[in-house]
């Protein structure tokens, strides 16, 4: 943990994935304590296998929290996490703040896959998402954010994603929901009522000679071809778990 600040807790975590020369992923980086611990987890084939896990309640108000990952040539990461993040209301009426920055060099692959975020009721949580990969990078990054509990309202979430390949930014965008939010998030040209929202994106190298078609996925959800070797899939839903079988049933079409 690095800190604690007048108005929260500060802490960063920190995972570093290299080739290991014989076709496996090594962590020389490994590191978290606090709110943020990082465990290996048992891998698969040549890749490795790291779990988020969330030692302490948050983020609460005032916390900044930051995880940041690196991926090198030749290496295979897959990262989850142990349980959702719930963003808490906390003693002090700041925002708290999530920053996630990732990494990949040519020639690694990183599956991003943490659990849904949830935003509760009195809570202000600004997440940001920064992705930069080489030409050669291979990506699955999905990200979920469920407003309220069940029966409860949402607190104010925002959340911005960007993406860069080879130096271009191909996605740069961002969500504000709940109290505050610029009016019309929750209208039919936003979330139509929905309390589950969330995004699929997909870089592999081989979508430059093959590019994926603009489609939409049953009623909710919709595949759309980015610049560059990457695809979006954006997808609400009434709860989590059909949130979920919408992105993992649009991963299957892309696969």
């Amino acid at each position: 943990m690095d800190g604690v600040t007048v108005s929260g807790v500060a802490a960063t975590a920190r995972i570093g994935a290299r080739g290991d020369g014989r076709g496996g992923t090594a962590l020389p980086v490994l590191e978290g304590d606090g709110p943020l611990a990082v465990r290996r987890t048992r891998g698969s084939g040549g890749e490795a296998r790291v779990m988020l896990v969330g030692a302490m309640s948050g983020p609460l108000g005032g916390d900044r929290f930051a995880v940041e990952t690196e991926v090198g040539e030749g290496a295979r990461l897959r990262v989850g996490s142990a349980a959702a993040t719930i963003a808490l209301p906390g003693q002090s009426k700041g925002e708290a703040r999530y920053d996630v920055r990732l990494t990949v060099a040519d020639g690694g692959e990183l599956h991003w896959l943490p659990e849904q975020l949830i935003s509760v009721a009195g809570s202000d949580l600004y997440v940001t998402t920064r992705v930069d990969l080489a030409a050669g990078a291979r990506l699955v990054l999905r990200e979920e954010q469920v407003l309220g509990r069940a029966g409860e309202e949402p607190g104010r979430l925002t959340s911005r994603l960007v993406l860069r390949i080879a130096g271009r930014t191909v996605l740069d965008q961002e969500l504000a929901c709940g109290p505050g939010a610029p009016g019309g998030w929750d209208g039919p040209a936003g979330l139509g009522g929905h309390r589950a929202v969330g995004q699929l994106v997909v870089v592999r190298p081989e979508f430059a000679q093959a590019p994926v078609t603009a489609r939409p996925v049953g009623e909710s959800a919709a595949v759309l071809p980015l610049a560059g070797p990457a695809v979006l899939v954006t997808a609400v839903a009434p709860d989590a778990l059909l949130l979920r079988r919408l992105l993992d049933g649009a991963l299957a079409e892309l696969d």
